[in-house]
Order: structure tokens, then sequence, then C-alpha cells
């Protein structure tokens, strides 16, 4: 360890289960060991100001069980130093004021490329260590690897949905439950195949840059009408939030005034996307002659702050202990993870995208057979409902269409595998506007 070694601690992007975990093992960690720890509040957005006042020094005692809690002992904030390279020039300035000579910050793919930077600027001064924590799962991790914050989210998001369905039988209606997601659909798909929603529909599924808004209608359709010819007059659907992202600047236009973060990322919450599809997912059906009560419902800012579940307090502790750990070796430059039970250090250019510039997200491998077995229990159409005639005669009676008339509108948002796991995904094939 280095001589008068003091490390800083921030974290930035949106709150996740596990943050104080984190701060908790590697204020410990490194205390043990002689280190300063310095918690930096409220992510870069102070730093950025040239504002060194909203720092609190952490002690083992300030840190002892706050693994428990969920939020930020240090909150969170947003803000993009990127953005200009006076910004980052004053983070790298903020933080020689501190005294600090490691970094360690706690976030997502933003957060990720923000510590990058902040690393180039500093050229060596200032060493920088990042954590990876998103309840979206979409950091590019090595495959099986989750992001901290993702198991919790699931499954305080499971037992939402279980009381959705159980209200939904009771009731006869269906629910409409959009999951956070910005790009990808791991929570959405994690929390529809845990508790065995009636579909769940992400926008990995899509291959275009953009998608038909009536391509999500006409597939919840769909399994309303599947549903009804079983017998089954109610149903729950999980929408991914990152469809919303594959709509027209015009389709999303006329659902809201479209608001961006810091980062230039669309503010899809604030599109309140699960009304529009439930309004106009009613309207369609009433055009079909099926008439049933549907309701809307968010999945998403109740799931960030919650207590981790113990999955979740493992994980982080481990990651607090190796970003610690590599710190205290002279580590810079790289994002921790935990591989087959090793930490394993990875360089910031590995995880970047050559052609953007910016951190890789994953996304939902659809071509795979985890994926396959999700849809197998789905209640949506198929590529083979419409192999049998009769079958599409029972679904064509659920509404006012013929078979002929039914098939012609449907069989594009009927889903197939072609040979062991291979997906078909949707090939918009013209563009319909809302509310066709």
């Amino acid at each position: 360890m280095e001589k008068n070694m003091t490390v800083g601690i921030l974290v930035g992007g949106g709150p996740a289960p596990g943050i104080n975990s984190v701060i908790r093992a590697a204020t410990i960690k490194l205390r043990n060991h002689g280190a300063k720890v310095i918690g930096i509040y409220d992510g870069f957005s102070n730093l950025i100001k040239g504002d060194v006042s909203q720092v609190k020094e952490l002690f083992i005692d300030d840190v002892s069980v706050i693994h428990f809690e969920g939020g930020s002992i240090l909150r969170t904030s947003r803000a993009n130093p990127t953005t200009k390279e006076e910004s980052l020039k004053k983070v790298v300035e903020s933080l020689d004021k501190l005294g600090v000579n490691c970094l360690i910050t706690i976030g997502g793919d933003d957060t990720c490329f923000s510590a990058h930077q902040v690393a180039k600027t500093a050229q060596g001064k200032i060493r920088v260590i990042h954590v990876p924590k998103t309840i979206d799962n979409d950091l590019n991790l090595p495959h099986g690897i989750r992001t901290f914050g993702f198991a919790t989210a699931r499954h305080f998001g499971v037992q939402i949905v279980k009381s959705l369905m159980n209200d939904a039988k009771t009731t006869g209606r269906w629910y409409i439950a959009v999951a956070m997601g910005r790009k990808a659909g791991h929570l959405a798909m994690g929390i529809g195949k845990s508790v065995g929603a009636t579909l769940t529909i992400i926008p990995e599924e899509v291959a275009a840059p953009k998608m038909d808004f009536m391509w999500i209608i006409d597939t919840l359709i769909g399994s309303v009408v599947k549903r009804r010819v079983s017998g089954r007059r109610y149903g729950v659907a999980i929408l991914a939030e990152g469809l919303a992202e594959k709509l027209t600047e015009e389709e999303l236009a006329r659902m809201g005034q479209l608001e961006y973060d810091e980062h230039g990322h669309p503010r899809l919450s604030e599109l309140d996307f699960g009304k529009v599809v439930k309004n106009t997912l009613r309207s369609e059906l009433e055009k079909l002659g099926i008439k049933t009560t549907i309701v809307d419902k968010e999945i998403g800012y109740e799931l960030r702050s919650i207590e981790p579940v113990p999955f979740d307090m493992e994980y982080t502790k481990e990651l607090g202990f190796a970003a610690a750990k590599h710190a205290l070796l002279g580590g810079t430059g790289d994002m921790i993870t935990i591989q087959e039970g090793k930490s394993v250090p990875m360089p910031f250019y590995s995880i970047m995208d050559p052609e953007t510039g910016r951190t890789r997200v994953r996304l939902v491998d659809i071509h795979t057979e985890t994926y396959e077995m999700a849809l197998e229990y789905m209640i949506r159409l198929k590529k083979e409902d419409f192999a049998d005639d009769e079958y599409v005669k029972l679904l064509a009676a659920q509404t006012n269409l013929s078979p002929e008339d039914f098939q012609k509108r449907f069989e594009r948002v009927a889903v197939a595998f072609e040979g062991p796991s291979t997906f078909i995904p949707y090939q918009q094939p013209g563009r319909a506007g809302l509310g066709r």
C-alpha cells in the first residue's frame, strides 16, 4: 500500500439494492489496512462545481450495519462530468484538494464511462476503480455474471406481479405491468419468467432500430384472444420499459413531452408508457368486439432502494472487498467483477464499444435455449397456431373478424423458433401509427 493513501467513494446513477454493502465492505477493508476513506455525497455533482465540502470521512463504526439498508448513505446523482473537458478537469482538481489519490465509483454504464474519462484526465495522478451496479443487469459483464441489485429488484418485482396475478384472476381483468430497463429486457424477463406471467415483451424481440407501436398492441391482443379460447378472460402482461425507446420520435411525441437526463437518455418513466398501451389496447379490443377491464402498473422506482436480499448482500460484500483490495494493490483503470469465486478486474477499454466510444450494453440474448424456454410458457400467438385452420377459427370466433382477416392481421406478431434456439425477431414491414 502506498503511503498516505486516501480513497474516495462515490455513487452515480440510479439507486440499486446493495450500494451500502459495497461502501461498508470497501471501507472496512481499507481502514483495516491503514487507508483513509472519504465518502463523497451526490456522485460527481459537487466535484464538477469544485465544491469539496460535501464529503464525510468514513470510519468502521459509520458503516458497520449499513448493509441491511436500501438506498445509499452517500446519496447519488446522475451528474455527468464528461459533457465538458472543463468538468473532468474540475473533478480531478476537487479530488486533489481532498487529498484523494484513489477513487472508487459505484454505478452503471454511465458512471463507468465517467470513471474511465476521469482516469484518463487524471493521467495516473488519481487511480480509479469502478464497481458495476444496476437493476437493469445490462452492463457488459461476462456471460452469467449479474450486476448487483438485479436479484433484489427481480425478487421484489415478483412479489408485486404475483399480487397482480391473484387480483387479475379474482376480478377477471388484465394488467399491463411496465418494468424498468432503459435498453434491455433483463428485469422484465427475469420477473416474467420467475412469476409465470401470461407473457413478457422485450425490445430485443425487434430486429429493427425502430418499431411499429401496433406490433405491441397486436401481440397483446393475440394473448387476450388466446386466453379467451382457453376459458380465461384475465392475465398479466409485462412490458420492458425499453420498448418505448424503439418507437419513432413521432410516436413518442404523441405520448407526451419527452425529457432527457444528463447523459442524453430519454426519461422513459415520464412517458406513462403503460397508460398509452392500456388505452390503445382497450380501444382496439373494443373494435374487435371484446370488452375487458385493463389496468396499467409501473414497476420501477419502488425496486431501487429496498433492502437487499441475502444474495445481493453477500455479492456486494465481495465486490466491495475486491475493489478495496485492488486499490490497496495499486490497481487502476478497471471495473471489478467476481468470476468463479475470484476477483477479476476488467480494464475499462475492454468494456467500451470501439464504434461509439461508450460502455457496451448487454442485451437479452434471444437466440438461446433459455429464451426459448421462457417463450414456451408464455400465452401468445405462435407460428404453429396458424398452421391449424380449426384453431384459427376458434381464435377468430373470439373477435368480429373472419378467420382469413384474423390471420392476415395477427400472423405477423406470431413468434417462432426455427431450429435449435434460433428465434425469429420481428422485422418491421411498414409502420402504422398510433390508433390504427
